[in-house]
């Protein structure tokens, strides 16, 4: 295995992980949440940030089991795990399943070898379709992420790419745009990349071209097959993170912590500073932030009055970009923000 070009997430590589020891130390975490959270249910599980594909089912079943004993798993639970083509097969897939596994987040990143060999990934767009087929046929819900706005890449391309997407079948996607990192391959090149302009008829072109309704800034999807761990993260909810470089937000007594891990970072946060990150979220969603007392003392109303075009307030009671907004959305909190 190996980073991508592009790739800026925390990893640490091991040549031979030690998965026992690693189960321990994630079930260390979810004993000490548990006792913390006395019975919360647990309505998603989102395995990510990074190859989680990679682990042994039996570590995966560990993780689970302890999770189980500890929490109340919904039993219509999300049990999301993302992954990379070329390490699962449709054997590992069943055992994933059999775990507990119902959702498959699969980075493909592009479905043209040569963009792929230039991203830094190790699959081909075969081994991507194969993965997403087997995944299909086995009655996983599926979503596949694709990266947009490489060098020398075009409206045109992107439009293709979005046909192609469609012809899969997929009722869950993720388009972002590439961004490159300082401290990252991409970032030691001097890469000619599309300018402004040129993103923003991608972006528009993904919206006219996807098959799939747009519901945040990256993610499409039917109506019934949004993602709802992310959904909830959006909006606003708690969670928790588990494991290295895993950030939360529990609510705990009514106080919002800024989390991660067990005792590693766990820090109250003002009610000013929690409805921000409400507002930058909720507003990457088609439907908004909701406005809540808290979210209404952390806006400057003046300055929602002034972006009328760029925001609707809807009937039910949240601020939300509008088609035009969504493309400015960065400056757009700056001024809606105190």
């Amino acid at each position: 295995m190996s980073k991508c070009n592009y790739c800026a997430f925390f990893s640490h590589a091991r040549p031979a992980p030690d998965w026992d020891a690693y189960a321990a130390g994630i079930c260390d975490e979810i004993k000490y949440w548990g006792a913390r959270l006395d019975g919360t249910p647990v309505p998603t599980v989102f395995f990510g940030g990074g190859t989680p594909s990679l682990m042994p089912t039996a570590t995966f079943g560990q993780i689970m089991d302890c999770m189980a004993r500890h929490f109340h798993i919904d039993s219509g639970a999300e049990i999301t795990l993302e992954s990379n083509p070329g390490t699962l097969d449709a054997a590992r897939l069943g055992e994933f399943m059999a775990r507990g596994v119902n959702r498959l987040s699969v980075g493909v990143q592009s479905l043209n070898d040569d963009a792929l060999r230039f991203l830094g990934r190790r699959h081909t767009a075969a081994d991507a379709l194969a993965l997403i087929d087997a995944a299909h046929r086995m009655g996983l819900h599926v979503s596949a992420d694709f990266i947009y706005g490489l060098p020398l890449q075009t409206t045109a391309h992107v439009r293709d790419l979005c046909r192609d997407i469609n012809a899969i079948g997929l009722r869950h996607c993720s388009m972002y745009e590439l961004t490159i990192e300082p401290d990252t391959p991409f970032g030691k090149m001097n890469l000619t990349m599309p300018s402004n302009e040129e993103m923003a008829d991608m972006y528009a072109a993904i919206g006219e071209t996807l098959a799939l309704p747009r519901y945040e800034v990256s993610n499409y999807a039917t109506a019934h097959a949004q993602c709802r761990h992310n959904a909830n993260i959006w909006a606003g909810g708690a969670y928790v993170g588990l494991g290295r470089g895993a950030a939360g937000r529990p609510l705990i007594d009514g106080v919002w912590y800024d989390q991660m891990g067990a005792a590693q970072r766990c820090t109250p946060m003002t009610s000013h500073d929690r409805a921000t990150e409400k507002i930058i979220t909720g507003m990457r969603t088609m439907r908004g932030v909701e406005l809540t007392d808290d979210v209404r003392a952390a806006l400057d109303w003046d300055a929602v009055a002034n972006c009328a075009g760029d925001i609707i307030q809807t009937p039910d009671g949240f601020l939300a970009p509008t088609e035009k907004g969504i493309l400015i959305l960065d400056n757009l909190l700056v001024k809606l923000i105190r």
